[in-house]
């Protein structure tokens, strides 16, 4: 629910007066809009917000102040008959009267970050921001117009992502970024669905060049019987990996903002920020002696693990640390990989895999795989076990190898023989 309020601003101008201006807030988020009057204290009535009798042509004055609010209730009156969850930047240029056709896709989208910041949202603000830093190297022109994406120019994007060595993988997370902004354009009315360049230029195409994503039972042992007193400025990247592994997989974010009073009874207690799911899962020895290791060294915060090393940060301060963090997470498993022998490509990500796969490989169905990891369909956990499901039709396929050849030999000349 929004609020709107006319108000003086705290600060002078030039000339010693208090600029009138209008305040809306939503969602706890103010904007103030210059109204272009302004006045001294003593001309301003606080409580019915307008100008006192002793302001030269006050009624006047009072009567464009009351139209302006009224023509402000309009404009959300309009945004909430058209279901349109409005922004703040929106609310000013239609207060200000600029056409929404005018907008540019640089102002709508730098809009849309700010407005995830504020939210707290601030993973799907990053991955915005970097899309929209992406695309604007390749565009060049930053008066862009929706409808001036065309199909033709997402094509040349697509090729410029390519020859800076972009993947299908990579390709896809900046379409569909754009997408997502084109998307919630068209549902505020910033611009019309006959633009749509999606329609014809399909995002699906784009699939993730498949590695093996999983690592087996054995190089997960290598992982854990790695050598921390020798390399201890790998110690914590290890810690992570088997913590991650043996808590059904859980991702870094989680991992990093796990506190001890989510460690309860011999159990962990946790909501995942992804999903919003709970869960409940059971201390194994493997993380028992993690948390060990990090209660004896006391980090001075609650959190368990020395990721975010102070408390009341806020949303962007964590999303910055949990950036910087993760990369160097990223790189030390690379290095431990490369110590023990692991010829395979390795992040956090993998964890989660690999957990899943070896389940399966133990005779665990799917649906229980899928309830331990807090999957919401199935075929979520079926795409982790894609590769796993590969493997056993490959081996399928080698078992032909494995008839005799005298077999084969004696069907052949019967058939021919006859």
């Amino acid at each position: 629910m929004a609020s709107i309020k006319i108000v003086l601003r705290d600060k002078q101008n030039k000339e010693g007066l208090y600029p009138v201006v209008l305040r809306i807030t939503k969602e706890r988020t103010s904007k103030i809009i210059s109204l272009g009057m302004d006045c001294e204290l003593q001309n301003w009535d606080e409580r019915s917000s307008q100008f006192k009798k002793n302001m030269p042509n006050y009624i006047q004055k009072n009567i464009i102040l009351s139209n302006l609010k009224q023509k402000a209730w309009a404009i959300i009156d309009g945004f909430n008959l058209e279901e349109v969850d409005f922004t703040l930047t929106q609310f000013e240029e239609k207060f200000r009267g600029k056409e929404s056709s005018k907008i540019t896709v640089l102002e709508f989208w730098e809009g849309k970050i700010k407005d995830l910041n504020l939210a707290g949202r601030t993973g799907n603000a990053r991955a915005h921001h970097d899309t929209k830093t992406s695309f604007f190297k390749f565009c060049k022109n930053q008066k862009i117009l929706f409808k001036e994406i065309t199909v033709e120019v997402v094509d040349k994007y697509e090729t410029h992502l390519r020859a800076n060595g972009c993947n299908d993988g990579g390709i896809g997370v900046r379409m569909r970024e754009l997408r997502a902004v084109f998307n919630d354009a068209i549902k505020k009315g910033v611009t019309q669905e006959k633009y749509y360049p999606f329609k014809i230029y399909k995002v699906s195409k784009l699939k993730s060049s498949g590695f093996k994503k999983a690592l087996t039972r054995e190089e997960v042992r290598l992982i854990e019987n790695f050598d921390e007193v020798k390399y201890p400025h790998l110690r914590e990247a290890k810690h992570l990996f088997v913590f991650s592994y043996y808590t059904r997989g859980m991702n870094y974010y989680d991992m990093m903002k796990l506190t001890w009073s989510n460690i309860i009874d011999n159990k962990i207690c946790y909501s995942r920020s992804k999903t919003k799911g709970k869960f409940l899962i059971k201390i194994l020895q493997p993380v028992q002696d993690i948390l060990d290791y990090y209660k004896e060294i006391n980090i001075k915060t609650n959190y368990v693990f020395p990721i975010l090393l102070n408390e009341g940060l806020t949303p962007i301060q964590i999303e910055n640390r949990k950036a910087k963090k993760l990369k160097r997470f990223n790189c030390d498993l690379k290095k431990i990989a490369q110590l023990v022998g692991i010829d395979k490509p390795i992040s956090s990500y993998v964890i989660r895999h690999s957990y899943a796969t070896n389940l399966k490989q133990l005779g665990t169905s799917v649906e229980l795989i899928s309830q331990s990891m807090g999957h919401q369909n199935v075929s979520i956990t079926s795409a982790y076990l894609k590769d796993f499901e590969d493997d056993i039709i490959d081996d399928a396929n080698e078992r032909l190898l494995m008839e005799p050849n005298s077999t084969y030999k004696l069907n052949h000349e019967r058939r021919y023989s006859a």
